[in-house]
């Protein structure tokens, strides 16, 4: 897999993350008793690692990404069966037929998202 898409999904992985801990829930007093946590300290914890990631990405990818997660939570999706998980449009079939897709850095020609390539 490309080294830049890995990053990618890692960084989506630790937003969702955060999503999660900051949204307000029942499980919060669970977390600080239980689990001796404090929800507000992992999330910023997890901001850190974010931060160092996107520095790790190039510069157009970091653009790219930076635009797209404005609007999107998930920035980074699968093709399955030759369908974007983002949009639910077909994908070109050269893209999907490639030899060794994800070794490449490609792009959801319709909603613009990092694309890797299940099946």
């Amino acid at each position: 897999m490309h080294p830049q898409l890995t990053i990618l999904l890692e960084i989506q992985d630790l937003r969702a993350q955060q999503r999660e801990l900051a949204a307000d829930s029942a499980e919060e007093e669970l977390e600080r008793t239980q689990f001796k946590m404090d929800p507000a300290e992992a999330a910023e914890s997890l901001g850190e690692r974010i931060e160092v990631l996107e520095e790790e990405l190039t510069g157009s990818i970091r653009a790219r990404y930076n635009r797209i997660s404005r609007s999107l939570d998930r920035v980074v999706v699968p093709v399955i069966r030759g369908l974007c998980y983002g949009c639910f449009v077909a994908i070109p079939t050269a893209t999907a037929r490639e030899q060794e897709p994800n070794q490449s850095l490609q792009g959801c020609e319709h909603c613009g998202r990092f694309i890797y390539i299940l099946s």
